[in-house]
């Protein structure tokens, strides 16, 4: 394989923007299919899971190996739905270049807005295909100015669509200056129609002023004799400016009718760079984190590559997606993980089709293949030359915004329910799976809503776990206000030995300072080995709670007086005695929960700012600062402090209230005190919810 004639690229768009069918009909057009799979029949190639042929939409990102005109391409379809964001996240980690579907009736949609800047994060070269021209509605000018007002794409169009809706019937290639007109499934060439001189004379003017821009010596003939200028010149100059990211070329067409996508491969392999055509990819030495170390498609050199996705196949056992950025791997071969620390060895290599695998003897630099038998390499791992060893980029993970809690229907798959969570974690990092020993529950967490859904489903169907679904719960803390001074006797006197203990202490509140036991006792009124015990008492006690059942925090004791007896006091009793002294004084000082509260920080086109702000109003929020965004025009960012208990199903809201072009981030901040009537509301529905499971 010739890294010049490779090709890594990526599909990604807004969800419904036709990423799925274009990718179907790449694979039709390179002769991996003989048949179209189509997506709204659930029989698309890429969209393999059956969550994803039930709903007609991409959750997992497939990559798949196909051949266009002598070139070797390896492409990955991403989803579009904005709770797999994640998926396209480490997709755009290992691509080349990007092929950014925008829908012509849709334009430029909040999705398309969100894949477009990881796309700018990841650098990632990219030409633009606007798909469902035969649409009504459809405006392709409309969509290249949404590309360059929203975007700052700097879009130049290489293609002029004959017709639109019904009546697109062809194009004009404005490099060539040729038409052509689609016949069933292929094109043909055809005289251009005369009305579209104007447009395409202005188009071919401004690609020409564009790509003398990127080229000294066109520039020169640009000025002198434009016509001079040969489309060998002028190609080479939009592959140089695609690869530098100075414009975008724009391409158009219909994947569902099967129009435009040969052109659109034509460009994959013209203007996407190829490995050799990028800069170094910059490594770390793992025992000198300040020492860079250069990664380039060389087979010569020592591995280097990312593992960039799992997948637990009930075939072939668990497959590591991974890009070769360096040298070449082998069956058998042992790696280092410099991650973990550990080694791992590689056992079978694969090719994928989508769900074929198609074993192979070596993966080279540039290559992106499944790796077989590894034990500890997770997402975002490196792997590479014990004697060489590097440390790539890792790949972000973005924080989860939502959390529910799930339990087997039968106790007996508890166990069950935990491993099949704990190999989906694996798959996706962006989904996290915890058992909360405070309150009993099993809290899964991810990106969205229909994230958790589909997490959900697949653990009943592919790991045939029946699960049900509640609400989450918020880790309620307790504390009290007023100061007490308390004192208690524990005696107990049931035949043989009795058990005896006195103390008196002081309980302060210790607002933000934790817990603290000071001893004062003077004259050995409770001896020394008792004193411990005192505490012990009091800590235990506070771990379990005594207002609601969860740990209390901010507490001083001192603890100044107390008595014994020779013969009955011991550990056991000097624990019980300071637990209900301190159980009883806690009531008496006027308890109180603390809620646990997110910093949160929302960036929203101006125009959603007002009906934002009303509804952290509502989640019983409170903004400290809002204003213009440093970077970004037309976007205001928000911050202030929100109640957890106040956040649930605020991903979907923001969402809905922003039509999807907001976004926002929390973590946690600190824990305040409720005020009286939430308290006693949350007591209320605590109460109840104890009951219920009681009476299960």
């Amino acid at each position: 394989m010739s890294l010049e004639k490779l090709r890594n690229f990526g599909i990604a768009a807004h969800i419904d923007a036709g990423k799925t069918t274009t990718s179907e009909r790449i694979l039709f057009y390179t002769g991996v299919n003989r048949k179209i799979g189509e997506v709204h029949e659930g029989a698309a190639t890429m969209d393999f899971m059956k969550q994803e042929q039930e709903r007609g939409i991409t959750i997992q990102s497939a990559a798949i190996s196909a051949h266009w005109k002598g070139f070797d391409l390896n492409l990955i379809d991403t989803p579009g739905h904005v709770d797999f964001t994640m998926e396209v996240e480490r997709s755009m980690r290992v691509v080349d270049g990007l092929v950014s579907v925008f829908c012509a009736v849709g334009g430029v949609q909040p999705q398309s807005e969100t894949v477009w800047n990881q796309a700018e994060k990841y650098r990632v070269p990219r030409v633009a295909f606007i798909n469902k021209m035969d649409r009504s509605g459809a405006d392709f000018d409309s969509v290249v100015k949404q590309m360059d007002e929203i975007l700052d794409a700097r879009p130049v169009k290489l293609e002029i669509p004959i017709g639109a809706e019904d009546n697109f019937i062809g194009l004009i290639d404005v490099v060539t200056g040729k038409a052509y007109k689609f016949v069933d499934k292929e094109y043909e060439e055809m005289p251009r129609p005369a009305e579209y001189d104007a447009e395409y004379e202005a188009a071919h003017d401004h690609l020409l002023e564009k790509v003398a821009e990127v080229d000294e010596a066109l520039m020169e003939k640009y000025f002198s004799d434009p016509s001079t200028i040969t489309v060998e010149e002028i190609k080479a100059a939009i592959r140089k400016a695609t690869i530098n990211l100075i414009f975008t070329p724009v391409l158009c067409g219909s994947a569902y009718k099967n129009k435009g996508v040969q052109f659109m491969l034509d460009a994959v392999v013209d203007y996407l760079p190829s490995p050799l055509d990028l800069p170094a990819i910059q490594g770390h030495d793992p025992n000198d984190p300040e020492k860079e170390i250069d990664v380039y498609p060389d087979e010569k050199k020592p591995v280097a590559a990312l593992a960039f996705k799992l997948i637990n196949d009930p075939f072939v056992g668990q497959q590591v997606f991974t890009r070769v950025f360096q040298g070449v791997i082998k069956p058998g071969m042992t790696l280092e993980n410099p991650n973990k620390g550990k080694s791992e060895r590689i056992g079978r290599i694969y090719k994928i089709k989508a769900k074929d695998h198609v074993e192979i003897n070596e993966a080279v630099a540039g290559d992106i293949v499944a790796l077989i038998g590894l034990k500890d390499t997770k997402t975002g791992d490196t792997l590479c030359d014990e004697q060489h060893p590097v440390l790539l980029e890792s790949i972000t993970v973005p924080p989860p915004v939502i959390q529910l809690r799930v339990y087997p229907k039968n106790k007996k798959d508890q166990q069950k329910m935990g491993e099949a969570l704990h190999k989906l974690s694996n798959e996706d990092p962006s989904f996290v799976a915890k058992f909360d020993e405070e309150t009993n529950e099993t809290v899964i967490a991810g990106m969205g809503e229909l994230h958790l859904e589909i997490m959900v489903d697949r653990v009943k169907e592919e790991f045939k776990v029946e699960v049900e679904v509640g609400e989450p719960s918020v880790a309620y803390r307790e504390t009290f206000l007023n100061e007490q001074d308390c004192e208690y006797k524990y005696a107990k006197q049931s035949g043989g030995k009795g058990q005896f203990a006195y103390i008196k202490m002081i309980m302060s509140p210790n607002p933000g300072k934790g817990y603290e036991f000071v001893n004062t006792v003077k004259g050995g009124h409770i001896p020394g080995e008792f004193i411990p015990s005192v505490d012990k008492g009091i800590q235990k006690t506070m771990e379990k709670g005594v207002l609601a059942g969860f740990p209390v925090v901010d507490v001083k004791i001192n603890l100044y007086d107390g008595g014994f007896h020779p013969v009955d006091s011991s550990d056991f009793a000097f624990q019980t005695c300071a637990s209900i002294c301190f159980k009883d004084a806690f009531m008496k000082g006027h308890p109180v929960l603390l809620e646990p509260v997110m910093k949160l920080e929302v960036s929203t086109p101006d125009e959603y700012m007002g009906d934002i702000i009303g509804n952290l109003n509502k989640r019983r929020g409170r903004i400290e600062e809002q204003g213009p965004h440093p970077h970004r025009k037309g976007i205001t960012e928000i911050k202030g402090y929100v109640p957890l208990a106040g956040m649930f199903g605020y991903a979907n809201d923001l969402r809905n209230i922003s039509s999807g072009r907001a976004s926002f981030s929390m973590e946690f901040a600190q824990y305040e005190q409720l005020n009286a009537a939430t308290q006693e509301e949350v007591l209320k529905k605590l109460a109840a919810k104890k009951a219920a499971e009681e009476s299960r």
